[in-house]
């Protein structure tokens, strides 16, 4: 294949090509997909040097297990079955440093003013009225949010995440649903 066609390829068949061995397909997903992939790692983790390693294990993976991609056939995206290796990659960083005695690295919750492309999707998906309401949560409920429901990560994994014990995670989680609740009543 012409690399022209590699370019009007989705990404669910660039992973499909790389599955088969296929070593321009994967440089052309990276090319795609790891600068929208180390901003949002950059937006969850401050260090540099656990994102590098984060995006170097990601994309090991991806190489790897690219077979494994159910795709569509499950409901899933390439960009999603991405994004959910490096939020477990990131996890297992969080967890050896912890491991190690060193103190979390510091969460970013709003690195910039602009809205992170997630929130505009969500709110052109969900509606005005839940989009809102989301963006009016305090931030560190926002965060929480994001990481289970947008990230579907589990307590566990948002605590080390996020670097919260896991009943402030709960805590959060619940006042971020009676927030909502009562936002869209």
């Amino acid at each position: 294949m012409k690399q022209t066609s590699l370019e009007d390829a989705d990404e669910e068949h660039l992973v499909r090509r790389t599955a088969r061995g296929d070593r321009a397909a994967f440089e052309e997903l990276y090319r795609r997909t790891s600068p929208w992939l180390a901003v949002r790692l950059r937006r969850r983790c401050a260090d540099e040097q656990i994102v590098a390693e984060v995006m170097q294990e990601t994309f090991l993976a991806v190489w790897r297990a690219a077979g494994s991609f159910a795709g569509a056939a499950t409901g899933g995206s390439a960009v999603g079955w991405l994004w959910t290796i490096a939020a477990r990659r990131l996890v297992d960083a969080f967890r050896r440093r912890a491991h190690h005695a060193q103190p979390p690295p510091e969460v970013v919750l709003d690195v910039a003013p602009v809205a992170a492309a997630e929130d505009e999707l969500l709110s052109a998906t969900i509606g005005d009225e839940v989009g809102v309401a989301l963006r009016d949560l305090a931030p560190e409920l926002r965060a929480v949010l994001q990481a289970m429901v947008l990230d579907g990560l589990s307590v566990r994994e948002t605590a080390v995440l996020l670097g919260l014990p896991e009943g402030t995670v709960k805590t959060r989680a619940r006042r971020a649903r009676i927030a909502m609740r009562e936002a869209l009543s």
